[in-house]
């Protein structure tokens, strides 16, 4: 008998749509509050500052506002779990765009405000099945709005490393980001010989192998959201996370370090 096929994992639009308007509200406060020095310093990210980095998340819910701007395409062109493997291509463009954002608007506060007001006001009357002409292709609303978790979660979590801020994470959002990044994990290293654990939020999964049917699995990894999207994403490397005990790993099938990152 063929092993079952797994349940593509679902999200309720309306929690969605609540956890990047919250994430976003989360940042908004957090970069109204930076000083000059803060937002001149190094973002880590290539060259960019934290003045760009900050710029470049309102792009994460503008594209939303543009993409409901345009024509809608005629056909659903990429699924929730091909996009993080879609990003790549696209990099250069967004650096560019970055930082061509950030030279035309020194006023984040008022950046902050007209992006808000525009997202607010298209998703109350956007339904969820309404395709978007996304850059990495056409998307539902719903999909596209569970992207945009994972790129508010994980760049607010480098404004905060950056300009040692606290900016707090919307749970909802929090909980998305992790679990689609632990999906792909799945697609990109199908199997069920090795188990992920990121509690309390996701449980995959992976890798080839013999499959286990009861009891503790023989390879099993585990670590908190935070550092498995810091993984997920390249901002920490598979080593480092073990010699910081930031990642247990037990098992010969353990290492995920050739797996990852999953996006660059």
């Amino acid at each position: 008998m063929p092993p079952a096929r797994k349940r593509t994992r679902t999200y309720d639009p309306a929690k969605i749509r609540v956890a990047v308007l919250a994430q976003f509200g989360n940042v908004r406060q957090g970069v109204h509050a930076l000083t000059e020095e803060q937002l001149a310093r190094p973002a880590r990210l290539g060259d960019w500052s934290v003045r760009e980095l900050a710029a470049h998340l309102t792009m994460a819910v503008e594209t939303v506002s543009r993409n409901l701007d345009r024509p809608e395409p005629g056909a659903k062109e990429l699924a929730l779990l091909d996009w993080p493997f879609a990003t790549a291509a696209r990099a250069g463009d967004i650096a560019d765009g970055t930082r061509e954002l950030a030279r035309d608007n020194p006023d984040l506060d008022a950046l902050y405000a007209r992006v808000e007001q525009r997202i607010t006001e298209r998703l109350a009357t956007a339904p969820d099945d309404r395709l978007l002409a996304a850059g990495t292709g056409a998307m539902t609303l719903a999909d596209y709005l569970v992207t945009r978790t994972v790129e508010l979660v994980v760049h607010t979590d480098d404004l905060n490393r950056a300009a040692g801020t606290d900016i707090p994470l919307d749970r909802q959002a929090l909980a998305a980001c992790t679990r689609l990044l632990a999906d792909a994990l799945a697609v990109k290293a199908p199997g069920a010989s090795t188990e992920v654990r990121i509690p309390p939020y996701a449980v995959v999964q992976c890798v080839e192998g013999p499959r286990h049917t009861r009891g503790t699995p023989p390879n099993v990894v585990e670590t908190d959201p935070l550092t498995w999207i810091r993984l997920a994403t390249g901002r920490t490397d598979w080593k480092t996370a073990l010699d910081d005990a930031k990642v247990s790993a037990s098992g010969e099938r353990a290492d995920l370090g050739g797996l990852l990152p999953l996006m660059g």
